[in-house]
């Protein structure tokens, strides 16, 4: 049975590892501003998934431009459709349960 990732309970992760489930490589600027955050925030968001293996991070420049590029790894494709799996079930059985309560 897929469980809940601890990384992923963070509602501001989930965003983050979902938004670039849909991508190969996403640069940061927009990511940052899909999920609506500081840079400094998403870089600590980043720094986080990055230790954990979720998130490769990728370094260059476009011009004489700094970009930073962020790809969801294998292992965070992995994990996060685990937790997806967790939440469904829960959801189905929130409504199975609420199925089951008698209307007043």
């Amino acid at each position: 049975m897929a469980e809940l990732d601890q990384l992923l309970l963070d509602p501001t992760r989930l965003a983050i590892v979902a938004l670039l489930s849909a991508a190969e490589w996403a640069e940061f600027g927009f990511v940052r501003d899909a999920v609506k955050l500081s840079d400094s925030a998403l870089s600590k968001q980043v720094s986080t998934l990055s230790r954990n293996e979720y998130v490769d991070v990728r370094k260059g420049y476009v011009g004489k431009r700094p970009r930073t590029w962020l790809n969801l790894t294998d292992s965070g494709r992995d994990t996060l459709a685990g937790h997806l799996a967790a939440l469904q079930t829960i959801a189905v059985q929130a409504r199975s349960d609420g199925a089951r309560q008698p209307r007043d």
